[in-house]
């Protein structure tokens, strides 16, 4: 399942519920997979300082997050056993309770897309260059860092 070309991952904005159960809805009829797992980041309204946080606005080298991302999918089929993979990021104003990350992998086995997700999910957050700007209430903000 290698995809020898980088793909563009971008969304902009939030990424859907309908975008994510129709992606769950195109799997049904693989029937070599036994197992999916799906990691879904989600804005928090985080207090810092005494503020809340409304959004994030996400940035990115989009060129070389793509180049990124296509590394640690290539890494990914490498060292798990999987049928298929599809990672999503937002760009531009994510509001609290959306979704700005929709990680997806399928294997035939349920052991395989538990460890390949975790995996993917820390690669990304400490290798892709996509920046968050924390938007507060109050329309101060703030770049975000990754914990």
């Amino acid at each position: 399942m290698k995809n020898k070309k980088p793909k563009n991952v971008f969304k902009e904005g939030a990424i859907s519920s309908g975008f994510i159960a129709t992606s769950i809805a195109n799997h049904q009829s693989k029937t070599g997979i036994g197992a999916h797992n799906i990691f879904l980041g989600q804005v928090r309204a985080d207090k810092i300082e005494g503020k809340t946080v409304a959004a994030i606005e996400y940035t990115a080298y989009e060129e070389m997050a793509n180049q990124k991302f296509h590394e640690i999918r290539e890494a990914a089929f490498d060292k798990f056993d999987l049928n298929c993979m599809h990672i999503y990021h937002s760009l531009g104003k994510v509001k609290t309770g959306e979704i700005c990350l929709f990680v997806f992998v399928s294997s035939p086995r349920r052991k395989e897309v538990f460890l390949a997700i975790e995996f993917i999910v820390e690669e990304i957050k400490a290798n892709v260059p996509v920046f968050g700007k924390e938007i507060f209430e109050d329309k101060s903000h703030q770049w975000k860092v990754n914990s």
